[in-house]
């Protein structure tokens, strides 16, 4: 463990680890929207709306939804490295683009599922292919509920009942927004950009006949054919995040609670996949509201399951952690005074 005698906090080097880690999060079309600041003693995380989706996200739900990841995926890292960091979220109702500060103390305790849920970072991925039942549903299911339960979000179940309406959910959506071209060039602009450091990369999309079997999907620009998984139709279980209200600081717990049961997942070997699409709309939210047991607000929808093995699976590509992290003289204690505002992303 690297301690900073003077600061009592983890040295730079432990910081960049943490980030690097984090910054495997997943976000909406991967756009990554956060910036992280560390002035020698204290993270800031804040969101960067350069990076916000305008016709899908204009509200920045799905964008604060992403953000709320990393800062599970970061204090899980930290952990795993001998650090507790706790976080105070949304501390600043005049900056409302700071998310979160981190405050440091040495963690000497045990780490329980902590160190095989940062084991499965690397190895998270969303798949958009069909997917076999998963094993243990019910030992999984009782342990999702359980990670998100501190952060006042609820994770139902569809069931089997209940799909055919959440898949005429989603085919609503694509109808809906099929001639909105603004959300389309925005779709396109994100997809299919392998040669980018943000956005879904070619080789994470599916193809038309891929797409068929998959009842409930996200309706990406098509790859070129394949046909892989042939013989499997999407078995899937799908659940929802849902949270009382739909405040900002809901919406970062609820990123929260998704990186946990995404991690968790992982950490068992299952597959996942996240479906946000399906809550952008007002009219497809109440429609899946009917779905959940208990009354609230839908704001993800998540497909997990099991794949078979394979090879090739690249990791979506992330932006370079110089671009995300600034890091400023120990005696600079309040960031938040600072201009940083980030320029723009270059896009070609």
């Amino acid at each position: 463990m690297d301690v900073d005698s003077d600061s009592g906090t983890p040295e730079l080097e432990i910081v960049r680890d943490a980030l690097t880690i984090a910054c495997r999060a997943p976000s909406v079309h991967n756009t990554q929207p956060w910036r992280w600041v560390f002035d020698g003693t204290r993270l800031f995380l804040y969101s960067d709306t350069a990076q916000r989706l305008i016709a899908a996200d204009p509200q920045s739900r799905q964008l604060i939804i992403s953000c709320g990841a990393a800062l599970d995926h970061a204090r899980q890292a930290f952990v795993a490295m001998g650090w507790f960091a706790y976080a105070t979220r949304m501390p600043d109702p005049d900056r409302p683009e700071l998310l979160a500060v981190f405050e440091f103390r040495p963690w000497c305790g045990a780490l329980n599922r902590t160190a095989a849920r940062v084991r499965a970072i690397p190895l998270r991925h969303t798949d958009r292919l069909p997917m076999a039942a998963p094993g243990d549903w019910s030992g999984v299911l009782e342990t999702v509920r359980e990670l998100a339960r501190p952060h006042h979000v609820t994770v139902d179940e569809i069931t089997d009942d209940d799909r055919p309406r959440l898949a005429e959910a989603t085919r609503q959506v694509t109808a809906l927004r099929r001639h909105d071209s603004a959300y389309q060039d925005e779709l396109h602009w994100w997809s299919g950009h392998s040669e980018s450091h943000a956005g879904v990369p070619v080789a994470a999309l599916i193809s038309d006949n891929e797409a068929a079997r998959v009842d409930v999907g996200r309706a990406f620009p098509s790859a070129p054919y394949s046909t892989r998984r042939p013989d499997l139709d999407d078995h899937s279980r799908l659940v929802v995040l849902s949270t009382i209200g739909d405040s900002p600081g809901q919406w970062l717990h609820t990123g929260e609670a998704l990186s946990a049961l995404l991690l968790e997942c992982t950490a068992r070997g299952l597959t996942t996949g996240i479906l946000t699409h399906i809550t952008e709309l007002m009219t497809t939210r109440a429609e899946i509201a009917e779905l959940i047991t208990q009354p609230g607000v839908p704001q993800v929808v998540i497909r997990i399951g099991t794949a078979p093995a394979e090879t090739g699976i690249d990791s979506t590509p992330r932006r370079p952690l110089s671009a995300v992290l600034e890091v400023h003289p120990p005696h600079v204690r309040n960031p938040a005074s600072v201009d940083l505002t980030l320029s723009a992303p270059v896009r070609s």
